[in-house]
């Protein structure tokens, strides 16, 4: 029987430990940075960690309380004194005792994931969905019997227009109070979305209030990034971004349903998590802005289907196989006290609507932002992390699709790989003649060759790699011909650089010599090009419904899109041959959309009509998808030609036999294509 096996959240790092090993020692020992001041004393407190319960699928481990030792007397003597939150346990003293999966609580964290989903500064024109309108009421009067209401509504017709309107229930105790309150001044909130419905009043103050607030939400599947926004001037006002504590429950948006599928409270407890964690960033924008939450009177959210369904409450099961059903597509209007945001009791909440069963309202919102469809040339979207989600189109026909790239990308998958966090390894170049590196960390401006990298890098330490510098050094790696087209380490090298080291049956490329040793086996790269050829094989589809064989414009969209180097993301084979002056990173594209759906509901219409309009292809469904697959595993592909990229980089002349080096001996050609296929298959499904 194998030692038991511990998975460290939110950087997914795992590794199998002896029972009896310390909690603490076995995040050591895998690089997971656990802050511990008093030597393991379980005087400071700072090594909390909380242990998930429930069965996760996709790691094969049944975690549990119970297999992880009993609270012991340093424990209990430090939470006399201190304050232990249910649940936490100190990692110094909590020994492994069983399979665990083992959360570090954000709190706790010191150098905790960098949220980088920062708001564009575009100018959007303003027409909300909700309007203030200040109004002067007629006093009662014994000869008019018109009630206090049936007067306000009397006025907010003559001066406003509205007519027919409703009032929600939660006004009618209080309208006469408010409106003797400033001598029958008042404003009022009115909430008229679609030129159909009748226009509702929601709020009612006193006096002239003359600003309103409303939120944009994008809830990704590893960070959550929200605005607020002036519903009056536009204006963004503040921002805030924190990881989605959902990934404790699983990297990836599959081992979510899993969850979900293997224990009976899994939705609620995802539904729960995410909600609080959408409560604190509006508890934070409003703070940081000085108002109240009361004065918040709409809010948009925008998500991947999973993510959708789960802050919504609903089961996503049906999402976990084909066909895929969503529970609703089209976009949802409720009241924010129905999904327990509480705000003012009027306020609104209005969800885009989602494109297909993998591509959700996060795409659609995107989509809106950057405008595929107002275009004349062809332009690809794609929005890459755990689940790409690709929208590829223009104005005559839009098309779009999701592609299982997994958390490659993110870091997860990958040895020495880890979330953006300060002391990530971010960006990497490699001397072609010496094969030596260097490299940027987040948190430093200095590259490591240059003077007061080390004093500056002493502060987070070299921690890991994060996603840009990983499709950086495997395409940096292929330039300096360390590995070939097809991805094979070329071990010869060996003996011209210290830096390939044999690693059993394969080699390695020595990134950094410390602690942590930070290495980028075949194993690695393997992961990197299962990972590009999902998303390029997912692009080829569209192109191919499309009957096009190039495209115009590329834009990357989402955090981690941002600081992808479109030449690196070209030399990968990640994305078609482009111009790349025409390959443009566009931030949080998603959120962007969001902001345009709460302060203009005329792109809300928009969109709906748009993703009424675009095609969804399903790639498990189409049977080419296993050949771009095996083509797209090549570096940057087997068969597709790059000649925009050709003179733009010097890329290394193709192997004569399209064989490329193998893996290791006995590993030949038809092998690894065998192998390429199975893993086609795998990512189909």
């Amino acid at each position: 029987m194998s030692d038991p096996l511990v998975l460290f959240m939110p950087s997914g790092k795992r590794g199998h430990f002896p029972v009896g090993t310390p909690v603490l020692d076995a995040a050591r020992a895998l690089g997971v940075y656990v802050e511990s001041v008093c030597g393991g004393r379980a005087t400071c407190g700072r090594c909390q960690v909380e242990v998930q319960e429930g069965r996760f699928a996709k790691h094969g481990i049944i975690s549990s309380n119970d297999h992880i030792s009993e609270i012991g007397p340093k424990e209990l003597r430090y939470a006399e004194k201190r304050e232990l939150k249910p649940g936490r346990r100190l990692s110094c003293s909590a020994t492994i005792e069983g399979d665990l999966v083992i959360d570090v609580p954000q709190d706790v964290q010191v150098n905790t994931q960098t949220i980088r989903k920062d708001v564009d500064t575009r100018v959007i024109e303003r027409n909300p969905a909700v309007h203030m309108c200040y109004v002067e009421v007629e006093e009662p009067d014994m000869h008019k019997p018109l009630g206090d209401l049936d007067r306000l509504k009397s006025a907010l017709e003559k001066d406003w227009g509205y007519s027919n309107l409703h009032v929600d229930a939660h006004l009618l105790p209080h309208i006469q109070q408010i409106l003797r309150k400033e001598k029958w001044g008042v404003t009022a909130a009115i909430h008229h979305d679609e030129e159909t419905d009748r226009p509702t009043l929601i709020a009612l103050w006193p006096g002239l209030k003359n600003e309103a607030y409303g939120i944009a939400c994008d809830i990704g599947s590893t960070t959550i990034a929200m605005h607020l926004s002036s519903l009056l001037s536009g204006r963004t006002l503040a921002s805030a971004g924190a990881s989605n504590p959902q990934i404790r429950f699983g990297e990836d948006l599959m081992s979510r349903v899993s969850y979900v599928m293997m224990n009976p409270d899994g939705r609620e407890a995802m539904t729960l998590a995410v909600r609080e964690a959408v409560n604190s960033l509006i508890d934070k924008v409003c703070t940081d802005e000085g108002i109240s939450r009361s004065d918040i009177l709409d809010a948009v959210f925008v998500g991947n289907p999973i993510m959708h369904h789960l802050f919504l409450g609903i089961d996503p099961t049906e999402l976990g196989g084909a066909p895929f059903a969503l529970a609703v597509s089209g976009a949802v209007h409720l009241k924010s006290s129905d999904i327990g945001l509480p705000m003012n009791p009027g306020t609104r909440v209005y969800m885009l609507p989602c494109i297909a069963g993998h591509v959700g309202a996060d795409a659609a919102a995107a989509t809106l932002a950057e405008g595929p469809h107002r275009q004349d040339e062809m332009m690809l979207l794609v929005d890459v992390g755990t689940n790409a989600e690709i929208v590829l189109g223009n104005r005559h026909r839009t098309v779009a699709a999701s592609s299982p790239t997994g958390p490659a990308f993110e870091g997860a998958e990958i040895s020495g790989g880890q979330r953006a966090a300060p002391g990530a390894i971010e960006r990497v170049r490699i001397d072609s003649q010496t094969l030596e590196p260097k490299f940027r960390i987040i948190g430093v401006e200095q590259w490591s060759d240059e003077p007061g990298f080390a004093q500056a890098a002493s502060r987070t330490g070299i921690t890991g790699i994060c996603g840009s510098a990983i499709i950086e050094v495997v395409a940096e790696m292929y330039l300096a011909g360390i590995i070939s087209e097809d991805g094979v380490v070329d071990g010869a090298l060996a003996a011209r650089s210290p830096r390939i080291t044999a690693n059993g049956r394969t080699f390695s490329y020595l990134l950094h010599e410390g602690s942590p040793r930070i290495a980028i086996t075949q194993n690695d790269v393997r992961a990197i090009q299962l990972a590009k050829a999902a998303l390029y094989a997912g692009v080829k589809l569209l192109m191919d419904k499309l009957g096009i064989d190039s495209v115009d414009q590329i834009r990357f969209a989402g955090a981690f899109g941002s600081f992808i180097d479109p030449k690196y993301a070209m030399v990968l084979g990640l994305i078609p041959d482009c111009d790349l002056e025409n390959v443009h990173a566009v931030g949080n594209a998603a959120g962007t959309g969001a902001r345009m759906a709460l302060l203009n509901r005329d792109y809300r219409r928009e969109i709906e009509e748009t993703v009424n309009r675009i095609e969804k292809i399903e790639t498990a469904l189409e049977p080419k998808f296993q050949e771009h697959f095996v083509y797209a595993m090549a570096i940057p592909n087997k068969v597709d030609p790059f000649p925009k990229l050709s003179a733009a980089v010097k890329l290394p002349e193709r192997s004569s036999d399209g064989d490329g080096g193998s893996d290791g001996p006995g590993d030949s050609a038809p092998r690894r294509r065998s192998r390429e296929e199975r893993a086609a298959r795998r990512s189909r499904g």
